[in-house]
This record gives structure tokens, C-alpha cells and sequence, in this order.
């Protein structure tokens, strides 16, 4: 077995997302968990190199050269677990069992460079039908928050305004 079919080669997740790639982000939503993903820089040149081709090893040194930072294993390893985590990657990511988990604030200590620390911040985002279900004028409620205008009268068992 060759070294490179020895080490992991990462596949990003590209199939129900909607990725929008801005200046030193990329924002993806996911339409199956109704969660919205945003990628710092780091992370997303990461997940860019997410094809199924490219191994951590030839990642960190892409990284380098693109983002011109001091960036090691470690650093792809804490993208490639948030990015599973937020599960922007296919299939589970498995880590060498001599890769210990690294996390930001360690990684920070151990680079020094916050720059360089790969962040995925994730929200769920509310469906339409959640964002819609307030009760409209006339209809019976129990509270204000009930009631699209802001005012159930006379709650308990009141209506809507």
C-alpha cells in the first residue's frame, strides 16, 4: 500500500447546500437541516480542498502557500473535524489515532496566529412554516406572542388584533 492510499482524502459535502462565497468567507445553508454555516477563511480554503483527491498532507501545504500563514496538520485536523461536525463533509471523518483533537483555544496557544485558526459558526435557521405560524386578526390566542399583530385581547382566550 502507498503512503498517500494510507492517509485520509476528505469529500466535501456538496449536494442540498446553497454556497455563497463572499470576501474571507464562504456562507453555506443547509436545506436538509435548515442550518446556515459560515466559513472563515481558513476553513473554507479547507473545504475547498475537500475533493475526494487531496490528501491533509497536500492540503497543509496548499494552505500554506495560498494563505501565508503557519499552517501544520493540526490546523487542517481542527477544520476537518468542524467541518464534519457541521456535516459539510461526506461520511464520518476518521482521525489518526496519532492526531489527538486539538481545540481552538489550543491551537491559538500553540500557533499564536487567531488568523490561522479554522472557524465553521453554524445556526439553525427557522423553517418557513415556523416563521409563518402566527395567528392573524380575529383568531382566538392566549398571549400577545400568539398573534401576528403583537396584541391578543383580553388573554387568556382572548383574540388577535
Amino acid at each position: 500500500m502507498t503512503k498517500r492510499a494510507e492517509q485520509l482524502i476528505p469529500q466535501a459535502r456538496r449536494d442540498g447546500l446553497v454556497i455563497k462565497e463572499l470576501p474571507n468567507e464562504v456562507l453555506v445553508y443547509d436545506l436538509e437541516r435548515h442550518k446556515a454555516h459560515c466559513l472563515n477563511d481558513t476553513a473554507a480554503l479547507v473545504w475547498d480542498r475537500c475533493d475526494g483527491k487531496t490528501t491533509v498532507t497536500e492540503m497543509v501545504e496548499a494552505l500554506r502557500v495560498e494563505s501565508a500563514l503557519p499552517v501544520d496538520e493540526d490546523v487542517v485536523w481542527l477544520a476537518l473535524d468542524q467541518l464534519d461536525k457541521a456535516r459539510l463533509l461526506e461520511g464520518p471523518v476518521s482521525r489518526p489515532s496519532n492526531k489527538p483533537r486539538l481545540s481552538r483555544r489550543d491551537a491559538v496557544r500553540r500557533i499564536g496566529i487567531a488568523a490561522a485558526i479554522p472557524v465553521v459558526l453554524s445556526v439553525l435557521a427557522p423553517t418557513a412554516l415556523a416563521v409563518g405560524s402566527c395567528l392573524g386578526t380575529g383568531e382566538s390566542c392566549n398571549a400577545d406572542a400568539e398573534c401576528c399583530s403583537g396584541t391578543c385581547n383580553n388573554p387568556p382566550n382572548g383574540t388577535c388584533s
